[in-house]
């Protein structure tokens, strides 16, 4: 059960972002069904305390529906934050709602939706840990962990390391975590650089 997403080893919210990404056989939603939905959490539940693979798989096909729709949701609001905070010149790239009120409205009504919290476990005798507890489904908890840290990440100066991957066809978003860091990865460096030849080279053949 792998997600067909990319997976950049980007922060949660950024990795939600590129559900949606593009090909030679044109635009693909890594979220459009169930089976999709189930697959990207699952491949990002070791990232997250709030579920289990066990938890996911509990999940009754109505149960994945919403969860789909909530991720949908929240990744079009990111998407357009994503595009304001770059200044995104790709037309595609920018998912509703377009409005940018509108998407900080969906983003923090995300992060409420299903509340999560912190708890101390400290049997005498044993080291005390941390538990996390939530007041829903755990996945649904783990949507609005996401979006949680979504606003950490445009509300700080980290906002100005997001990125719009601009190689050819890309509809990515990544962080520019090394200063020489032009792409979201080493294929659309690839393309990126093999588009610029081909056009130096149709210019002096022309």
């Amino acid at each position: 059960m792998d997600t067909k997403a990319p997976l950049l080893g980007e922060p949660l919210p950024v990795e939600l972002m590129n559900t949606i990404w593009a090909d030679r056989d044109g635009v693909h939603d890594a979220l459009r069904d169930p089976g999709g939905t189930r697959a990207w959490l699952h491949a990002v539940a070791a990232r997250t305390d709030l579920m289990t693979p066990g938890d996911l798989d509990a999940l009754a096909t109505s149960d994945l529906d919403r969860l789909g729709d909530r991720l949908i949701s929240l990744r079009g609001a990111l998407r357009r934050l994503a595009a304001e905070a770059t200044g995104d010149p790709r037309p595609t790239a920018v998912s509703d709602p377009r409005e940018l009120q509108a998407a900080v409205t969906v983003l923090n009504g995300a992060a409420g939706e299903t509340p999560h919290w912190s708890a101390l476990s400290w049997t005498p005798g044993q080291e005390p840990s941390r538990y996390t507890r939530t007041g829903g489904q755990t996945a649904s908890a783990a949507v609005s962990a996401i979006a949680e840290e979504a606003v950490a990440l445009f509300g700080r100066d980290s906002r100005h390391q997001l990125r719009a991957c601009l190689a050819p066809g890309c509809v990515l978003y990544f962080l520019k975590n090394h200063p020489r860091r032009e792409w979201c990865s080493a294929g659309c460096g690839n393309r990126a650089r093999s588009a610029r030849h081909y056009q130096r080279h149709r210019k002096t053949t022309d």
